[in-house]
């Protein structure tokens, strides 16, 4: 039986994620924080699933669901798909403390989801480490300075992993959603360009997933976007950028 773990797994893409390997037969072990909602959703999905009720910024205990989890057998892949978005200033002191809160959870929280999986694959030269990036890592975004930075550090760290990995039979995949229709948009005020159905999302990331492919943006239209976006000159993404309507803070 192959097995998966995933962070996140109550909401969102993670959600979305888990229905599609459960619906393939896999076996997974599912992480969030709300346990009445997590232990509901493992129960609506055909098979037997490990359910761990965590914050995944708590280290040791996100070490230890990923233990009990080896301790049942070889893990195929790993889905670190946890990550918060909210709006941020630098200007509002109050919001340090928001920043340093996406921080952990999505940079952070992608090293300890990873760390106890490595060796383990290592010695079975096998199994797949995946990132959740976004298309926000390609240009910082005005009012969205901590989300933007922690995407970036994603797409890099799991770069550097590929990298040191490379060789040993494990993969490391980093997927770049763009707008992908879940609670986390469904905040936003402003226009979503080729806003995907989550459920059409995880298709794809899943097949992403089983090829190995080092970097996707999903949906493709998002990624000739992104391509472009590289290619603006600075003076002229900051005229463009500065007028864009802008997710709305926390504290704000």
């Amino acid at each position: 039986m192959q097995r998966v773990f995933i962070t996140g797994a109550s909401s969102g893409m993670g959600a979305a994620l888990a229905r599609f390997y459960a619906a393939r037969g896999y076996q997974l072990g599912l992480v969030g924080r709300r346990e009445a909602a997590l232990r509901e959703f493992a129960e609506s999905m055909p098979g037997q699933h490990q359910v761990y009720v965590l914050d995944v910024t708590d280290r040791q205990a996100l070490h230890a669901a990923a233990n009990a989890f080896l301790a049942l057998g070889p893990v195929d892949v790993v889905v670190a798909s946890a990550g918060i978005s909210v709006g941020t200033l630098t200007e509002a002191s109050e919001d340090f403390d928001v920043f340093e809160r996406i921080m952990q959870t999505n940079v952070m929280a992608t090293v300890s989801t990873f760390e106890p999986f490595v060796g383990a694959m290592k010695s079975t030269g096998r199994g797949t480490l995946v990132g959740v990036a976004s298309v926000a890592a390609v240009r910082g975004l005005p009012g969205a300075g901590a989300y933007s930075a922690s995407k970036a550090a994603v797409r890099n760290y799991c770069e550097s992993l590929r990298v040191e990995l490379h060789g040993t039979g494990v993969k490391v995949v980093t997927l770049a959603p763009g707008f992908i229709r879940t609670p986390m948009t469904a905040k936003n005020p402003y226009k979503m360009p080729f806003l995907m159905p989550v459920d059409q999302f995880a298709r794809q990331a899943v097949k992403a997933i089983d090829r190995g492919t080092s970097y996707t943006v999903i949906p493709w239209q998002m990624g000739w976007v992104a391509r472009l976006l590289r290619c603006v000159p600075d003076h002229v993404y900051d005229r463009i950028a500065a007028k864009r309507e802008r997710k709305p803070r926390q504290s704000g």
